[in-house]
């Protein structure tokens, strides 16, 4: 039996529920990561995914095949990261910044940083600051591009579809984040010479 994504889906389409039941094993931790570098939180982050796989299952009717079906969940999950968010007070939506993604963007920085002495390695307090202000500072549009790009390796053009944009928001929205994590960033850049 075909076990792809385009098949799961067809068979699901078809009533198939241990068909859907594989689509969730095989696409609830990369939905998680995103929900998870989204919210900022882990319980928000799991009542994300929740939400994102029983909106899937009520409309896996409408999904169309020429779709990826990562890009579609993404989509989905996109919207209910978003609506989490927004039930948040005010105050708390800007402490949204999981120290995951804090710590992987300060291993980067560590790791690419130029004229990198290895005996000379910034206090991890400060980089995670920075970083975590840095995230706080990005629009969620902004971040979730940034998390699709940069952790999730996704295409310019699978993001554009996961988040409703064209190819040059998309590439806008990018361009943004990035500059503004190393506006952030780079003064401590320069510690590093």
């Amino acid at each position: 039996m075909d076990g792809t994504d385009p098949a799961l889906v067809a068979r699901a389409q078809a009533g198939d529920h241990d068909a859907f039941g594989l689509l969730v094993e095989r696409h609830s931790r990369a939905v998680f990561r995103v929900a998870y570098r989204l919210t900022g939180h882990e319980q928000d982050a799991e009542d994300v995914v929740q939400e994102t796989f029983l909106r899937a299952f009520r409309q896996i009717g409408t999904f169309e095949s020429r779709s990826n079906v990562a890009t579609w969940l993404y989509r989905i999950a996109f919207n209910c990261a978003h609506d989490a968010l927004r039930r948040r007070p005010l105050a708390a939506r800007h402490d949204s910044i999981d120290a995951a993604t804090a710590e992987g963007l300060q291993r980067e920085i560590q790791d690419h940083a130029p004229g990198r002495d290895p005996h000379r390695r910034l206090e991890s307090s400060e980089i995670s600051r920075r970083v975590r202000d840095g995230l706080g500072e990005l629009t969620e549009l902004e971040r979730a591009a940034f998390v699709l790009r940069h952790f999730e390796g996704q295409s310019i053009a699978d993001i554009g579809q996961a988040l409703g944009l064209q190819t040059s928001a998309t590439k806008h929205s990018i361009f943004r984040a990035v500059q503004k994590m190393r506006r952030a960033v780079e003064p401590l850049m320069g510690t590093q010479a």
